[in-house]
């Protein structure tokens, strides 16, 4: 039963065009593993590159800015950029990762297992209990620490950060031949590698270092990897229809312009202006459900709107309006510290690490996007112009005047996202009805922020290779209902969900939201929160047979009072948590950044749906202080 239950939700939720095409891809990859000598038949012929100067760096007015940061940021850099040059490249934005001096390019150096170069990229698993998370062999391989290594050159004038660009694109061509080993797996990383490498030796030529070698070997980087892409375009393109595809035709745009390959550029043009409608909804949502995801895409569309005057093509009026419009739901849903809810699957992916602004800080990337798009900047001057100096130049930031945006409450019912701002707090509740794969079961999950602390919070992804990635997808870790232990869809595999939640009701006025979601698990959740004179009251209401809690979780060190709760954080007290429902606490974690977690609390409130106890209610008033 549940083999035909899984069938026909592919077809009715999926589509029958993606199941065929997936099974389409299924049968090519089993082919290759019997006769790998068939994948000559799948592999596209492309012209050599010809030239490689796609990107137009500001040097100067970058290095000007980079000696204007604080003498923190200014280490730190340094710190990072020194450990890069010895192998210990800082993987997902927040942990040291050794791969050893000179770089060995196949290994985890989280499990000291490493992958054979000399195997066939599809003869490796993406999935490997010995061997580890295979996302952590592919971050070196993104090159986004060649960036680290341009900008403290242009700090500090120091010859090694460009000796170790140089010596390890040399290493890295060397050790990875086409086709072989797990970083040809994937024609995202490849993307992501090829622009790394271009900004890099953007950065070193325009500053009059950089050697002929590099040159050619970036041109021999570039053949590999946009040959990869254009060989695999069709799982991307057909199957997987997210940031991946977003990724590989910005490269499959870079490559065509550099191979002058004239016929496949105006494709990629095309078939990306496709994609962008498809991917992102009218009032600036995407498609993944995820912030970190939405950044990542938006980061890539930089690149090709930064390249327009000398590739002298451009996307769609309707692409651009789409671009500002995700940009402005961004900073809508955003806290003042720049930080946004871990909303979604977050796998760390900083892409282009252009300033030196935290990975947590979305204000870079969504700055630059704006401005790139409407000539204007959405925050007060700070170090988070520096990703905008990147991709366009000094004189289009010093050109770019600041439109002063209110945040507001917000109702975004494409994207799912509606939110309430108060003078020292503010909240956001998801509620989706899917047209698109979901990927965590955190409907009708309520995110609370006071005074730029997440009180109230999203436990995030963790590792999508490993059991504690696995558990953070379900209910239990969001913010929401847990009904008999039931979750609130079905999880087959690393990324498969079905059984899509429906979306009954959803109604958002002034002070109060209203919606209700109908699980196919066998139960309906209504969540009305209302905004009081002291802060909110959250009314939740299940049908059904059976007990249910209402979950929260935060990061504050929960105190118990003559029974009353009091979140605090850092010695100050921000809220009360108040119900008539018995209460439980116990320790849990969360993850902010991908492969690390840290210890929280998870609160419970017991709710019976049977009889009259179907309705558990939730008041927190909020003690902190402090400006919207």
């Amino acid at each position: 039963m549940t083999g035909l239950r899984l069938i026909t939700s592919i077809i009715r939720e999926y589509g029958v065009g993606w199941a065929f095409n997936r099974t389409l891809y299924a049968a090519k990859l089993k082919l290759l593993h019997i006769v790998p000598r068939t994948e000559r038949f799948f592999e596209e012929r492309v012209p050599y590159p010809m030239r490689i100067d796609v990107f137009q760096i500001d040097t100067g007015s970058l290095s000007k800015f980079l000696r204007s940061l604080p003498g923190s940021d200014q280490s730190m850099l340094v710190s990072t950029a020194d450990k890069a040059c010895n192998g210990v490249i800082q993987g997902f934005s927040s942990i040291p990762l050794d791969y050893g001096n000179p770089i060995d390019w196949q290994l985890n150096p989280l499990t000291g297992k490493r992958c054979d170069e000399k195997r066939k990229w599809f003869d490796i698993p993406d999935f490997d209990k010995d061997r580890g998370d295979i996302k952590t062999i592919w971050e070196a391989s993104r090159f986004s620490h060649f960036i680290t290594l341009a900008r403290a050159y242009l700090l500090t004038g120091t010859k090694n950060y460009y000796e170790s660009f140089s010596k390890q694109l040399d290493s890295w061509l060397l050790f990875n031949p086409y086709g072989f080993g797990a970083n040809f797996k994937c024609g995202q990383e490849c993307a992501l590698r090829m622009v790394n490498a271009l900004f890099a030796l953007a950065v070193f030529k325009g500053c009059g270092i950089a050697a002929e070698k590099d040159e050619r070997n970036v041109k021999e980087l570039l053949d590999r990897c946009y040959r990869k892409i254009r060989s695999n375009f069709f799982y991307a393109y057909r199957c997987i229809k997210n940031n991946h595809t977003i990724s590989e035709l910005m490269g499959m745009i870079i490559g065509a312009w550099c191979c002058g390959d004239e016929k496949n550029l105006s494709k990629a043009y095309r078939l990306l202006d496709e994609v962008i409608d498809e991917q992102f909804f009218e009032d600036g949502g995407y498609c993944q459900f995820s912030f970190n995801y939405q950044r990542m895409a938006l980061q890539d569309l930089e690149c090709i709107l930064a390249i327009e005057r000398t590739i002298e093509k451009s996307l769609s009026a309707r692409s651009k309006e789409k671009i500002r419009t995700a940009a402005l739901l961004m900073y809508q849903c955003q806290d003042k510290s720049g930080d946004m809810p871990n909303y979604g699957s977050n796998d760390g992916a900083l892409i282009f690490p252009m300033s030196s602004c935290g990975y947590r800080d979305f204000r870079p990337t969504i700055n630059a996007v704006y401005a790139l798009i409407t000539g204007k900047q959405l925050y007060e001057a700070g170090k988070h112009q520096e990703e905008l100096i990147w991709f366009a130049n000094k004189k289009a930031l010093e050109s770019c005047t600041r439109e002063h945006i209110d945040r507001v409450d917000s109702s975004f019912y494409e994207a799912g996202l509606f939110s309430f701002r108060q003078e020292s707090s503010w909240a956001m509740l998801v509620l989706n009805d899917y047209k698109s794969r979901p990927a965590h079961m955190d409907q009708l999950h309520f995110d609370l922020w006071v005074d730029g602390i997440n009180v109230l919070c999203d436990a995030g992804t963790y590792s999508y290779a490993a059991s504690d990635g696995y558990e953070l997808v379900k209910n239990k870790s969001h913010n929401t209902v847990l009904y008999d232990d039931r979750d609130q869809m079905n999880k087959q595999g690393a990324f498969f969900i079905y059984g899509w939640t429906r979306r009954k009701e959803s109604h958002h006025e002034s002070n109060r939201f209203r919606g209700e979601m109908l699980s196919q698990n066998g139960y309906a959740h209504r969540r009305t929160v209302e905004v009081t004179e002291s802060g909110y009251r959250i009314i939740d209401e299940v049908a059904g047979d059976d007990l249910f809690k209402v979950i929260f979780h935060t990061p504050c060190e929960v105190e118990t009072v003559n029974g009353e709760l009091f979140l605090n954080f850092q010695g100050k007290r921000l809220c009360k948590v108040s119900s008539e429902s018995s209460c439980s606490i116990r320790d849990s974690f969360r993850s902010l950044f991908y492969l690390r977690k840290e210890k929280i609390s998870s609160i419970s409130f017991l709710g019976n749906a049977k009889g009259t106890g179907h309705t558990v209610i939730t008041d927190i008033e909020i003690i902190g202080r402090g400006t919207r």
